[in-house]
């Protein structure tokens, strides 16, 4: 994720010194206690550096260029600065680069405008834009984990560039990440006043830890006295800063009356969260205040006959321990963790209504099963059906916290098994860090710093689904409540059964038969994202705007299939001319060419007779040995020579492309040589002869120029015309119109090589023919 260090170099310094007046001082000078008797606020700093990358055009995820960084605690001021600059030598045009943002996740972007899948719910992520330059981002009291940054450059063109033509452009993107953090934090514990005193606009940082099963929490500052006078000049900022989007609280106590109180409904489970008291006093005029925090408890409700399950389920595990040994085990394969139990005895089986009294929620241990790279399943130890109730919300604690569950998508499935009634529903929320536990009265789901996911049922809407692509690192929770907005009453003794599927998958419906998921990697981390083709696009290749129809995948592949066939004509005239060895490698040229691309299409009109990257490499090397043979062949060399050449230049062809297949050079180079060979030849040849070779005009009019001209075209075409959309059609007239000039550019025949008689081939002669005549000896 980067390096640390106090000392990280003059940019470091750089960095340090240009921060903000207050903050710099508060970290040059430790700030003084409230009685003066000594420091109490020590401010130190932490130093992170990435590599620089290349960014690249914007096709699809996988060119977004992904850095990590981890936030550590306690810190105050989160500062990146943001290099962007050119490659050395490159002298290109200003490019915008697009930089976004996001906590606990890579950040899920859409720069092409396209359209998610049904059931996909995103948040657009914080972006900026640069043009080569040093910008600076501050976030203040950033929250503390995983941060992800995704940078790109605008879409990408859709002309295809031949490597090798032109000097590619490059752009070079670099972030590092300055924290300022509080090395000594006050604690607010509950329910005990906590005495402070702030002087003008001084600062305050405090923590209080939240525990599991906590319903709300109450901030209070009691005894607020300034200059006096009963006023509290005193502003609260509560909770961490996320981005995209931040639930940060910022409350005033100027305007409240005594005692001045903030109010916060589910707060995160398990966490600290950070609270900042500045003093809005005129200077040199202090405030005192006590600061309180308590909490409202909540008691969960477990069900018994699920830990009966439970027991029983370990013990046939551990009866069946010699099974496990030999490979075969009674549950799925994977590895299992219980998550979510509640740490109080089991209180019932909850039949009935009346069982439910007294508790808040009704918690579902859930097995969290990995299957595969990014392939988790969590299922109630239940199974997958349990009941709703009104009373109280029944709650699934899901575990996405080890750190590699952010680059997935999270599916959750829903389905009512039971009938309801014109006026209940079951109403679900999704959220992160702790639950919503409010469903009966507010459909509203959110919690203290987090924008949950609704999902709904009814007997007219029987299934819900949810995708979310890309969930923060953290404990998940879904809340699942019945609901009767007309008549409570109706709802006391009503139960839904409703099945549950909650799962993780490395991309959504694996993107699709357009699309294909592929696994990324930037440094440790993992993430996937989906490629798609046959003109589809989207998050998860859902996107057929511009997808092509099944009329034009069969079109596109039948035009680059059977343009090959043209090379026919140049094998039917190498024959002719007796130049077997020319024939045989045009033939392997026409074969592999043709079955490569039935083999490259995206759609569905594909047929693969073998390995695809053993088809392209046959392909590319039958090319360009095709046009080294043809130029030897006519540069009329010495028949034997001629043979060494073929076999020398194949084997340097056949290494080059093994090294970089798609260079230009790999087939320029070749090309070049033996057109050195065949215009050595042919100067030989004029000034032994006198005159110019080939000495015929019918031979340069009719065949050399138009051959010539027909190389030349279908090279244009193949380096300046060819794009992502006509390339099925520029492609093919290349095959026809290089068939076609090699058939014009073969020689005539040897003047020693008699054509083919065919009648004279096949026939019988009398010197091939058996001679049954007996010949009669003289016995002397």
């Amino acid at each position: 994720m980067g390096r640390a260090g106090v000392a990280a170099g003059p940019l470091a310094w750089l960095l340090f010194l240009s921060l903000t007046p207050s903050a710099a001082a508060a970290a040059a000078v430790p700030a003084a206690n409230a009685s003066g008797s000594g420091p109490d606020l020590i401010y130190s700093y932490e130093y992170f550096v990435q590599s620089p990358q290349k960014l690249a055009f914007y096709s699809w995820y996988g060119n977004t260029k992904l850095y990590h960084f981890r936030v550590p605690s306690d810190t105050m001021l989160l500062r990146w600065l943001l290099q962007a600059f050119k490659g050395p030598g490159s002298e290109c045009t200003d490019v915008e680069i697009t930089v976004h943002f996001r906590y606990g996740a890579p950040p899920v972007i859409n720069p092409l405008g396209t359209k998610f899948p049904a059931n996909t719910t995103v948040r657009p992520s914080f972006s900026i834009k640069l043009i080569h330059n040093n910008t600076i981002i501050n976030v203040s009291n950033p929250a503390p984990g995983d941060w992800f940054i995704a940078a790109h450059l605008p879409r990408s063109p859709q002309k295809i560039e031949v490597k090798g033509v032109a000097s590619p452009c490059t752009y070079i993107f670099q972030p590092d990440m300055l924290v300022l953090r509080l090395t000594d934090v006050t604690i607010l514990e509950p329910n005990i006043s906590l005495s402070q005193t702030l002087s003008g606009s001084q600062l305050r940082h405090f923590k209080v830890f939240i525990p599991k099963y906590t319903l709300d929490l109450q901030l209070e500052l009691r005894s607020c006295v300034s200059n006096g006078s009963q006023v509290c000049p005193v502003h609260l900022v509560v909770g961490p800063n996320t981005l995209p989007q931040s639930f940060q609280k910022v409350f005033s106590c100027t305007d409240q009356q005594e005692p001045c109180r903030l109010l916060l409904s589910a707060p995160p489970w398990d966490t600290w969260l950070q609270v900042t008291a500045e003093g809005r006093a005129e200077p040199n005029v202090s405030v005192t205040f006590d600061a309180v925090a308590s909490f409202t408890a909540c008691q969960p409700g477990s069900l018994g006959p699920l830990v009966i399950t439970y027991a029983s389920l370990n013990q046939s595990l551990n009866a069946s321990s010699a099974s496990l040994s030999m490979g075969r085990s009674p549950w799925h394969l994977g590895k299992r963790t219980g998550v979510g139990s509640s740490p109080f005895s089991p209180v019932g089986d909850f039949r009935n209504a009346s069982a439910l009294s007294g508790f808040c929620l009704l918690s579902y241990p859930v097995i969290r099963e990995e299957l595969d790279v990014f392939s988790v399943r969590f299922w109630p130890l239940s199974g997958s059906g349990i009941t709703v109730w009104s009373r109280l919300p029944t709650l699934f604690p899901i575990n996405l916290n080890t750190g590699m569950d952010s680059g997935s998508t999270f599916i959750v499935s829903l389905k009512l098994n039971t009938t309801l009634g014109s006026n209940v529903s079951v109403v679900g929320c999704l959220s992160a860090t702790s639950p919503v536990l409010s469903l009966n009265t507010s459909h509203n789901c959110t919690t203290a710093f987090f924008e949950g996911y609704s999902l709904y049922l009814s007997d007219s809407s029987r299934e819900a689904m949810l995708s979310v692509p890309y969930p923060e690192t953290g404990n998940w929770y879904l809340s699942l409540q019945l609901i009767c907005p007309k008549n409570l009453s109706e709802c006391q003794q009503v139960r839904a059964s409703v099945e549950t599927s909650l799962s993780l998958s490395p991309c959504f419906n694996d993107c699709g038969p357009y699309g294909q998921c592929r696994l990324l990697r930037r440094h440790g981390y993992l993430y996937a994202s989906c490629t798609c083709k046959a003109g589809w696009q989207g998050w998860s290749c859902t996107d057929d705007s511009k997808a092509q129809t099944v009329a034009q995948q069969n079109l596109a592949t039948l035009l680059l299939t059977l343009s090959n066939l043209m090379f026919l004509l140049p094998v039917t005239v190498a024959v002719c001319r007796h130049y077997l060895v020319e024939a045989s490698v045009y033939s392997y040229t026409m074969f592999f060419s043709t079955f490569y691309h039935a083999c490259d299409q995206p759609g569905v009109a594909v047929l693969c007779i073998m390995d695809y990257d053993t088809l392209q490499y046959c392909d590319f090397l039958g090319s360009v040995v095709s046009i080294w043979v043809t130029i030897l062949c006519m540069s009329r060399v010495k028949t034997f020579v001629k043979y060494v050449l073929f076999i020398l230049g194949t084997l340097i062809i056949a290494m080059s492309l093994q090294l970089d297949r798609r260079g230009i050079w790999n087939m320029m180079g070749p090309c070049l040589f033996a057109l050195i060979i065949m215009i050595s030849m042919w100067v030989y040849r004029c000034i032994h002869r006198h005159h110019c070779y080939p000495t015929s005009w019918k031979r340069w009019a009719f065949y050399l120029l138009p051959g010539i001209s027909l190389a030349f075209v279908a090279i244009a075409i193949y380096t300046f015309m060819g794009t992502n959309d006509n390339y099925f059609y520029t492609h093919s007239i290349w095959h026809v119109l290089m068939a076609s000039s090699v058939a014009f550019l073969l020689p005539p025949r040897e003047k020693n090589i008699e054509p083919w008689a065919w009648s004279q081939k096949l026939t019988c002669r009398y010197q091939l023919c058996k001679n049954t005549q007996e010949e009669l000896y003289a016995v002397t």
